[in-house]
This record gives structure tokens, C-alpha cells and sequence, in this order.
């Protein structure tokens, strides 16, 4: 991730410019929100992946942080809905929006941060921008009612799965490349070619989050997050389409209903690494990145190519 960084440490420093100025709001309440969350501010790897893209085609143009702008407003805004679903009192170590300014306030800030992108982008002409994320917002909402459907009856295909997290997390960033791409590329070819590179990348970044919550290499412990939010990941898929059914049987009743207990937790943990969950998922996680690898490596070798190289192997390799 550093070689990235270095590369595009002025363009991410004027994308910030252009960010801060795109969630000001007259109103008080409004704009001492935006301050927070501005100040809280992730890694910024989807905007990273619009502005190198973009230079992947070529010079990075206004409307490139425009779009970058476009993706950062879009992704916010559905951290602070999510964070309202799940009803989570935290967001990267700080309170969450909800917490401090209940659901009500929290639901209308994400409103507000979708409204605004979309008019960033209407304001300036940016149509084609507008459409590559308007279709990443569907494909989210999609597959995370999607998720939600499934995960009553705790029976998830492999294939439903991967469709989910295509939805919720792979189509953002997709669109993020896609994006960027269309800033600075003519053909269409190319802008496909990177908005495929995209969806790898953010398939491979899923199931990374998704071992976080059962191996205890790196973050320290296992959190079983999403084991208590009953949530089947790739992991647990594949342990219980491969042990024997009374030992899944076990693992279904745990999950449905004792999801709050440390020790049954840790059973379902043990057995998901005992079963060889963790290197199949592993394996299916460094399939999606050389295949996005693949894809770049298409490309003419560039300083640019070797950052979003860098930044690929970062999204599988990374720590938290």
C-alpha cells in the first residue's frame, strides 16, 4: 500500500480537498457531523482505486475527483446506514453516527451524503460516473437483502454466497475502478476490463474480512463476530457442506441459537479450522487476487500498475 500511496499522495490530497467541499452544508447540526466523520476518515482504498485507475489511462482530471468524491459519499453513507441496521455503537474505534446522534439523525445523514454525490456528479455533467455508481448502489442493496433473506434459514450455497458479496461489497469497489477508468480511457474495453479488475478485488477483500473472524493469526484473537450476528460466511459454507451431519446439525443449533456463549462459539471457531474452512476460503481468497492480478498485468508495465499491484496484494495481506 505504500508504493500507492507515494505515488498518488498529492492526488489523494487534493481528492480531500475536493471531499471536505462536497459535504459542507449550511445547516449546523449537519455540518458538525460531516466535521466528524471527515476527520474520522478510513484508509481511503476506494478512492485510491479511482484515482489509479484513472492514471492507468492517463492525467487525472477534475472530474476524476469528482468521481472519487462520488465513491467515498456513496460508501460513507452506507457505513452510517449499516451502522443503524446492525445497531453498532462503534465505527473504526470511534462512536458510530447513531450512537451519538441516535437512528433518526443517522438514517437522514446517510440520505444526505447519497443526495449529495448524486448531485456532485449531476451538477458537473458527469453522467457517465453517475451511471457506473448508480448500478453499484443497486447491487448493493440487493445483496445485502439478499443476505438477510438467506440467512434465516442458515442454508447458503457457496454460489448464493459469492452472488451477496458481489452485491455488497464487490460492486462498490467494481465501480470505483470502472469509474476512474472512464475519466481518463476512450474505449469502453478498457473501462470493462478495470471495472472486472474491481469485482476480483473486492471479492478477494470480502472473504479476507470474512477469516479475520475465525483465525487468530495477526488480530490477535478471534472475534466471532459473525458467527453471534448469525451470519454464514465461506469459512463456515464450506465446513458445513463437508462435515458429517450430526456434526453440522451441532453447528446450526449453535449459530441459531446459542450465538451468545463464549464457549460454543469457540467450539464452532475450532471446528471451521479443524474441518480446513479457513485454507479453502484462504485458497478461494488468493484465486479472485491473481485473477484481478491477471487482468492488471494486461496492462503496459507502468509505475501506476505496480501501485494498484501493491494495493491488491495489500487488500489480502493486511492485519485489520
Amino acid at each position: 500500500m505504500k508504493k500507492a500511496i507515494q505515488l498518488i499522495d498529492q492526488d489523494l490530497t487534493k481528492f480531500e480537498e475536493y471531499f471536505s467541499k462536497a459535504v459542507k452544508s449550511n445547516a449546523p447540526l449537519l455540518d458538525r457531523i460531516m466535521q466528524y466523520i471527515v476527520k474520522r476518515k478510513g484508509k481511503q482504498m476506494r478512492p485510491m482505486f479511482v484515482l489509479l485507475s484513472a492514471r492507468l489511462g492517463g492525467d487525472i482530471t477534475d472530474t476524476t475527483y469528482r468521481a472519487a468524491s462520488l465513491v467515498e459519499l456513496l460508501h460513507t453513507a452506507t457505513l452510517v446506514h449499516d451502522d443503524v441496521v446492525d445497531e453498532s455503537p462503534e465505527r473504526r474505534g470511534f462512536f458510530s453516527i447513531n450512537a451519538l446522534w441516535k437512528n433518526k439523525v443517522a438514517v437522514l445523514v446517510g440520505d444526505y451524503l447519497l443526495s449529495k454525490g448524486l448531485l456532485l456528479s449531476l451538477n458537473n455533467n458527469d453522467y457517465k460516473v453517475l451511471q457506473i455508481l448508480s448500478e453499484a448502489v443497486r447491487q448493493m442493496s440487493e445483496g445485502e437483502l439478499l443476505q438477510i433473506e438467506k440467512a434465516r434459514n442458515l442454508n447458503l450455497s457457496e454460489d448464493i454466497y459469492f452472488n451477496i458479496i458481489k452485491g455488497k461489497t464487490a460492486s462498490l469497489l467494481s465501480s470505483a475502478c470502472a469509474a476512474g477508468a472512464s475519466t481518463t480511457f476512450p474505449d469502453n474495453q478498457n473501462i470493462e476490463k478495470m471495472q472486472q479488475f474491481g469485482e476480483k478485488v473486492g471479492m478477494a477483500f470480502q472473504i479476507k474480512d470474512d477469516l479475520f473472524d475465525y483465525s487468530s493469526e495477526n488480530v490477535g484473537k478471534p472475534t466471532g463476530n459473525d458467527i453471534k450476528e448469525k451470519k454464514l460466511t465461506l469459512p463456515l459454507i464450506y465446513t458445513l457442506n463437508n462435515c458429517e451431519s450430526k456434526l453440522r446439525r451441532k453447528i446450526i443449533y449453535i449459530v441459531k441459537n446459542e450465538n451468545r456463549d463464549p464457549e460454543k462459539v469457540k467450539f464452532v471457531i475450532n471446528t471451521v479450522n479443524e474441518c480446513g474452512g479457513i485454507d479453502y476460503a484462504t485458497r478461494k481468497m488468493l484465486s479472485f487476487r491473481d485473477e484481478a492480478l491477471a487482468l492488471l498485468h494486461s496492462f503496459p508495465v507502468a509505475d501506476t500498475r505496480d501501485a494498484l499491484e501493491d494495493l491488491v496484494r495489500y487488500t489480502t495481506d493486511r492485519q485489520f
